[in-house]
């Protein structure tokens, strides 16, 4: 072979021996020392594991019928990084890796990627809705991938059925079907049930950041039961995986934990007494009513007016909506049933028992029409006076110098210590969120913040035993009162929960009622109850009595009235009450009522609850009582001097010369007004409906990097 051919020969050989041992180092490199790395970036098949809150349980009444549960309903769910990484697959395929848009990629506004690559898209199928663009940045922004975007959460189930049957294969844009809280009965007991928000895309434990790729929270109770038992309600979290390819398309699920259902929390209540006693009511236009056995402290039915629609708030509120309930000076959303009243003569009865306790319930005073304290003269609503009295006839006829008489008698402290233990100035501990404790002369309240460095002087004694001034209690407190005296001294706390029952677990919490005192314990003797009780029964069944409104007859209805000076909206007004129990007997039912400005206790608040009490009656004798869906009551600020009766066959026929009491006997030296009803800004704050920003209205039509 000739030099020359031999030279190239070798560099031919050379050549060759140099490309495989390169092409032996490459595959050195990619199979041996950097396999792992080069396999992570290779595309394939990947899992993702998503969280599915929990599914709430059921809210019903004592007979079982469903008060609160759950409908299907189906959302339009965006994870925003796979979404923004297939848009950046595509401009890379379209316009190449050098091209502006994918070198700036990290710049573009998520929202413009949903306008120009989802919306379109959605909108071939009708699916397209309008959105808060501005919500999404920063949901991007906080949350990146984890938690997934709604979109939409108003789906038909037409819509869903569309979007499953045409299998979208839209990488990162989900449907979701989840529970929906329903409310059936419109706003009835509102106060009582409360409401949900959709979970805050707040705190995720870091466990959980590592053990999901999508996370969805638990909706949260926020009012009412709803609040109180949420922890109950709430049921365990469903874990779905799935098998996705590179391009984020779902290949199949490979695993599903179904989301459990919650406890179920029975409620004392019945529904059917319930309505009965919001239409009831509704004669009027603000006021809150009880009715509790006195057996075991159980709430039959707890209503306020106005009132509102839970179901408003589900998903979330219309923001005008939510505006209109905060600034309603009706005030809606609180529950007037456990807030502030003035109790006006209603306090007669818990001094009556402290007198009781402390050697008093056989006392007898004079009554002149006024009692002097220095240069102050408080009248008796008669002017002319009742003359002398004992306990059960100042009961009947609500004589206000006997009480304050009899107040000053057993003591400043004593009627501090006396009223406390009857629960007033404190709250009940009702299962309910929000409870006003109200409050009365000498507690730490009233010396440290309602009246700093005050005393408690014979006056403000006096006005404490009749309710008048400084003193604020609410009708279920008063009903607690009224159900220790109906019962023969056993205080139990009252209980708008009966059982809350797990679908696995049984029962977790029992019907199980708290006797919190006996009065027969406390130096009262069985004998000083009857008198009270004979009191209040001579109150409304015999002449002279305050309360025969409340009377019907052959039923044994037992009832103390009470009319309190106060202010409502800057105005002088009276906060009119009726306090019941019966039958006399054996006593099944505990009725109260107040009613903002009432002129009269026993003209407005007494013939409410003579027709609830008829309701009862009735229900007793047969009657099935109604049940229907209530809408709002918008309430209003109407002077009420008399609630009209649709029949006066259930009164009992007696005549009375005046009204009674109207709480303006003590007018001219009532200091200033201390016991108003409790205002808006504790309201807990709802899921709010977030309107379209321009943004979020019309799609771009290119996406623009910003600088």
């Amino acid at each position: 072979m000739e030099p020359r051919y031999r030279l190239r020969l070798y560099l031919l050989t050379a050549l060759i021996i140099f490309g495989f041992g390169a092409l032996l180092s490459r595959l050195y490199q990619y199979q041996i020392k950097d396999r792992t790395r080069f396999l992570n970036q290779v595309p394939s098949n990947y899992t993702v594991t998503i969280r599915e809150p929990g599914i709430r349980g059921d809210i019903t009444d004592r007979n079982g019928i469903i008060l609160a549960h759950n409908l299907l309903n189906y959302e339009i769910v965006l994870n925003l990084d796979e979404i923004r990484d297939d848009y950046k697959r595509y401009l890379i395929e379209t316009k190449g890796k050098d091209d502006p848009s994918v070198k700036e990629f990290r710049k573009i506004k998520t929202h413009k990627i949903i306008n120009e690559w989802v919306r379109p898209k959605l909108a071939l199928h009708n699916l397209d809705h309008h959105y808060r663009a501005s919500a999404l940045d920063t949901h991007y922004i906080t949350h990146g991938g984890l938690v997934p975007f709604t979109f939409r959460d108003d789906l038909s189930y037409d819509q869903f059925a569309h979007f499953a049957e045409h299998n979208l294969e839209l990488p990162g844009v989900d449907i979701r079907v989840s529970p929906r809280r329903q409310y059936l009965y419109g706003s009835l007991a509102s106060h009582v049930l409360g409401y949900v928000k959709q979970w805050e895309k707040g705190a995720i434990s870091p466990e959980e950041k590592r053990k999901f790729k999508h996370y969805t929270g638990d909706s949260k109770g926020i009012a009412g039961v709803e609040a109180t038992m949420n922890d109950y309600l709430t049921g365990e979290e469903g874990i779905k995986t799935l098998l996705k390819n590179e391009k984020g398309e779902v290949l199949q699920m490979v695993d599903y934990i179904k989301p459990d259902v919650g406890s179920r929390v029975e409620l004392t209540l019945d529904s059917r007494v319930q309505c009965l006693v919001e239409n009831t009511l509704r004669r009027v236009g603000r006021a809150a009513a009880v009715v509790m056995n006195p057996n075991n402290g159980e709430i039959i039915a707890m209503a306020s007016v106005p009132d509102f629609t839970p179901s408003n708030f589900v998903p979330s509120i219309d923001p005008v909506a939510w505006k209109n309930y905060r600034l309603n000076k009706a005030r809606p959303l609180i529950n007037r049933a456990i807030n502030n009243f003035t109790p006006g003569s209603t306090a007669k009865l818990p001094t009556a028992i402290a007198a009781a306790m402390h050697g008093h319930a056989y006392d007898t005073e004079n009554c002149p029409g006024y009692v002097t304290y220095g240069n102050i003269n408080i009248r008796c609503w008669k002017r002319s006076g009742h003359g002398t009295l004992g306990l059960q006839e100042s009961i009947q006829r609500s004589c206000n110098c006997y009480f304050m008489k009899v107040a000053n008698e057993i003591g400043s402290n004593n009627m501090l210590t006396s009223f406390q233990l009857l629960g007033l100035g404190q709250k009940t501990g009702i299962e309910l969120p929000s409870e006003s404790p109200g409050f009365i002369p000498g507690s730490r309240y009233w010396r440290q913040e309602l009246r700093p460095g005050a005393a408690v002087t014979p006056s403000i004694t006096g006005m404490m035993a009749i309710g008048q001034s400084d003193s604020a209690t609410s009708p279920l407190q008063m009903a607690a009162v009224v159900t220790s005296i109906a019962n023969g001294g056993k205080y139990y706390k009252p209980r708008i929960v009966k059982r809350v029952i797990h679908p696995r677990q049984g029962v977790l919490v029992p019907n199980r009622p708290k006797l919190k005192l006996n009065l027969l314990q406390k130096g009262v003797q069985p004998e000083h109850l009857e008198r009270i009780r004979k009191g209040m029964w001579m109150a409304a069944n015999q002449l002279g009595g305050t309360a025969r409104r409340a009377a019907v007859t052959d039923k044994g209805v037992s009832a103390k009235t009470g009319t309190a000076q106060t202010v409502d909206m800057g105005l002088k007004s009276q906060d009119a009450w009726t306090v019941a129990f019966a039958p006399y007997n054996q006593p099944q039912y505990v009725v109260v009522v107040a009613v903002k400005r009432g002129a009269h206790g026993g003209t407005v608040a007494g013939p409410l609850v003579h027709l609830i009490l008829r309701g009862l009656f009735a229900r007793d004798d047969g009657l099935n009582l109604p049940l229907s869906k209530m809408k709002e009551s918008e309430g209003d600020f109407i002077v009420r001097e008399k609630v009209e009766l649709p029949d006066q066959g259930e009164l009992l026929d007696i005549a009375y010369e005046d009204e009674g009491e109207t709480g303006n006997e003590i007018a001219d030296i009532l200091m200033a007004p201390s016991t108003t009803e409790s205002s808006n800004p504790n309201i807990p704050q709802p899921t709010i409906k977030q309107t379209a920003d321009a943004e979020g209205s019309t799609a771009p039509k290119a996406i623009i990097i910003e600088e």
